[in-house]
């Protein structure tokens, strides 16, 4: 009897191994596109800003460029030496408060920018890949809080991220980012800008 019922665990035993062996493998992992590979020097336009908020393309830019430099996968380059395009838009900038003080004085705010961006083959001129609405949303303590941010450094750090998630794209392949929220995104096409 104890030698059935040793089995009979055994069986068990090796039945559940393989059930979890088979499930730890079951979930959707989608084959990353690579970049031609013609295309090995790149160059970053500078973004265009369709918001009312003055001057966001200009660090968006350089944050993206000097993320490329740390990356060093690729060569950034001027315009008509690059294989590669790498160009975008700012399409909607949004800071809203979202916790007050008793004093109605704002102690957190919340900062979501949307961009466009795509990269464009030169051989082709055909778009390698895009990405139609890419969000970034940023939540901060108001400077007068211990630890807290002024705006402009939300806005960099917001940057920074945006960088990180351009360049993961580029290199990594195409489907390691995509649009969070688009539809959420699109509800006002016309809303670009909104600061307390």
């Amino acid at each position: 009897m104890k030698k059935i019922l040793t089995f009979y665990m055994l069986v068990f035993t090796m039945f559940c191994g393989c059930t979890a062996l088979d499930n730890e493998n079951a979930y959707y992992r989608p084959n990353a596109q690579i970049m031609p590979q013609h295309i090995t020097k790149l160059h970053v336009r500078s973004f265009i800003n369709r918001t009312a908020v003055f001057a966001l393309e200009d660090r968006l830019t350089i944050e993206v460029v000097d993320e490329f430099l740390r990356n060093g996968y690729y060569n950034i380059v001027n315009e008509s030496q690059a294989d590669g395009v790498l160009a975008g838009e700012i399409i909607r900038y949004i800071l809203v408060p979202i916790q007050y003080d008793t004093q109605l004085v704002p102690l957190v705010y919340r900062m979501e920018v949307l961009i466009n961006i795509r990269l464009i083959d030169k051989k082709t001129e055909q778009t390698v890949w895009q990405e139609p609405a890419l969000l970034q949303v940023y939540t901060y303590s108001a400077s007068t809080m211990p630890g807290g941010l002024t705006e402009e450094a939300a806005r960099e750090q917001l940057w920074k991220n945006f960088a990180k998630m351009i360049v993961k794209r580029t290199v990594e392949g195409f489907g390691s980012v995509s649009s969070e929220l688009r539809q959420r995104a699109q509800i006002n096409p016309e809303q670009t800008t909104i600061t307390n």
